[in-house]
């Protein structure tokens, strides 16, 4: 849940190869003169109708087989510029090349239908800072740290900017988001990383945020000025966020349909830095990927936003690869990958294999290759809910057709035959949902170690809760009878309060917004950012001692909140009291160090 800014199988194919209609012999009579014998006549009709067979599959496999599969070139070559598209917030059943009929993107349905579209993709948390580290370093959020919005990327861990930079190549980031703001890490390795906007505001929140037309401005001054050498580049789009507000004429064209008319206004700057890159003879020697980093609930599942729960709508996201050189036929794989899968799939089409190492995620060169492969089992968390909400965890895992989510009431899907997740299956198909429990535990494990071991001993069942309980999978093992933090479907109800008070807010109706936000904090008082929230719609309104009073008594509630303590830090510079200010920080710096906010 933010604040502002169907997978099926392929039916198999009638099989061709025999022709229909073919006339039958009649037994029993007698050869005429002249003809073969029974026998010799019997062979050679069976051999002629095999050999027209033979030639029939062989038109077949040209005709209707082989333009679906997909041929690579490897490797792309030692020049080869990428550029990264991420796509924020960006269901991939929202876009014209995965069936929405109603959509208006030609950028992204041309790049679809030239190059290679993945039809099932799921991102690692619906989050965008956890999402983009992922696509970003190959590595799952419980390997790479960065389990929510504000958390920072440990020193380390190398990203595919770092690796490229390395190689020789240029790199360039324009972000469009706080969220992937550069001080939370994800800015490692990039020569140029255009990250200031909205300067005037002294508190910015994750959602603090710009226009594409705006980032597309400051990309394009760079290629202007950009080296004559190879470079990777990321243009970061964040435009359908809530709330839903396109610039004209898009409003006015989607009506009722906002968060469409955002994807629309989005796909027109794709397409604006693809009329870039082929104005200076750059396109036919990049790469182009496209990646949604989450996706978002428009109310199937009450939430509207993402973060809060695991369902089809906040996790499934479109991916495209498209560069006629190195993929020489387009295509779609119908295969189950995720966004790890992005960095060791970028380098290996550079050559450069032996840098994903260590990643988690897989190449998919066989994928794009036309290769069948089993699809990818997909481990998927949040921890929006326990952070922000005080709510539990989610922590799920997607085998073929079956979604299991561990949580105090446990999920499990069909999404074969159930893509809307109508109906848990949990308490009546107990064997299965037991089997992808094991599956999901034995999986975290392996993917919190960098992977198994040959010839380790086999841990004991509670050395591996005990491992789970310290990754922050509380739920699979209380520490006592009633310790579980509440299920987030059981606050449907608060969760339905919040959202009203971001709909106020977003519509300026700030008071309105104060009142439900002070509901919030009583209703959840252990939550630092139920304060944060209600200090913001305060601060707003140029009551700033107000805002101070709100934030000290939520540190009277929760003295160790780093994040109480921040937002009290920067609020007594915001209200001109330097003195205040940087003794909240030097308490924010005693509790960690290299907290990035009390540095700067």
């Amino acid at each position: 849940m933010s604040r502002k800014k169907k997978h099926r199988k392929p039916a198999l194919r009638p099989d061709r190869s025999r022709p229909e209609g073919a006339p039958t012999e009649k037994p029993g009579k007698a050869p005429e003169a002249g003809r073969a014998r029974p026998g010799r006549r019997r062979g050679l009709v069976l051999g002629l109708v095999g050999a027209a067979a033979v030639a029939g599959f062989i038109l077949y496999y040209v005709l209707a087989i082989a333009p679906a599969r997909v041929r690579v070139r490897l490797p792309g070559g030692a020049s080869l510029n990428v550029l990264l598209f991420t796509l924020d917030t960006t269901r991939a059943d929202h876009l014209g090349c995965y069936g929405d009929a109603l959509a208006k993107t030609p950028s992204l349905d041309g790049l679809a239908a030239s190059g290679v579209r993945f039809s099932r993709v799921y991102c690692p948390a619906p989050l965008t800072l956890p999402s983009h580290t992922s696509i970003m370093t190959g590595l799952f959020p419980l390997k790479h740290g960065v389990r929510n919005n504000g958390h920072v990327l440990p020193g380390g861990i190398r990203t595919l900017a770092e690796i490229l930079k390395a190689q020789g190549y240029a790199t360039a980031a324009f972000v469009s988001s706080f969220s992937v703001d550069s001080r939370f890490g994800i800015g490692r390795g990039f020569d140029v990383y255009e990250d200031t906007f909205e300067p005037q505001k002294s508190l910015k929140g994750p959602n603090t945020q710009r226009r594409a037309e705006e980032t597309f401005d400051r990309f394009s001054r760079w290629l202007d000025k950009a080296p004559s050498g190879k470079f990777f580049c990321w243009v970061h789009y964040y435009d359908p966020h809530l709330p839903y507000d396109p610039p004209s004429p898009y409003k006015e064209e989607f009506g009722s349909r906002l968060y469409d008319g955002e994807i629309a206004y989005m796909d027109h700057y794709v397409g604006a830095v693809l009329d870039r890159l082929r104005a200076k003879g750059l396109l036919e020697n990049t790469l182009i990927v496209v990646a949604g980093d989450h996706g978002e609930g428009l109310g199937e599942k009450v939430e509207l936003g993402h973060g809060i729960f695991l369902y089809e709508e906040s996790l499934r996201v479109p991916l495209i690869f498209n560069n006629a050189g190195v993929l020489t036929r387009p295509g779609v794989v119908e295969g189950t990958v995720r966004l790890v899968d992005v960095a060791p799939t970028i380098l290996e089409l550079l050559g450069l294999n032996k840098e994903t190492a260590g990643m988690q995620g897989r190449s998919l060169v066989a994928w794009l290759g036309g290769a069948r492969r089993k699809d990818l089992d997909s481990v998927v968390e949040t921890f929006f809910p326990r952070e922000n909400f005080g709510w539990s965890e989610l922590v799920g895992i997607v085998s073929g057709a079956w979604k299991f989510i561990q949580a105090p009431k446990p999920e499990l899907y069909d999404l074969g035959h159930d893509p809307a997740e109508a109906k848990n299956l949990f308490a009546v198909s107990a064997g299965r949902a037991a089997a992808l429990k094991a599956e999901l535990e034995a999986e975290i494990v392996r993917l919190s170690a960098g992977g198994a071991t040959a010839g380790a001993p086999a841990k004991t069942r509670a050395e591996d809760l005990e491992r789970l309980k310290s990754l922050g999978y509380v739920n699979f093992a209380p520490a006592k009878q009633g310790s579980a933090a509440p299920d987030p479907k059981d606050q449907v109800g608060l969760l339905k309060l919040i959202q009203k008070a971001q709909a106020l807010e977003f519509d300026g109706k700030l008071p309105e917004a104060e009142s439900v936000y002070g509901e919030i904090v009583r209703a959840i008082p252990d939550s630092p950012e139920s304060y944060v929230d209600l200090a913001v719609i305060q601060a707003r309104q140029k009551r700033v001692d107000q805002a101070l009073e709100t934030m000290r008594q939520g540190l009277v509630r929760l003295p160790d909140s780093e994040t109480l303590l921040v937002r009290l830090g920067l609020t007594y510079a915001l209200a001109g009291k330097p003195r205040e200010a940087l003794e909240t920080m030097d308490k924010v710096l005693a509790m960690d160090p290299r907290s990035v906010d009390a540095l700067t």
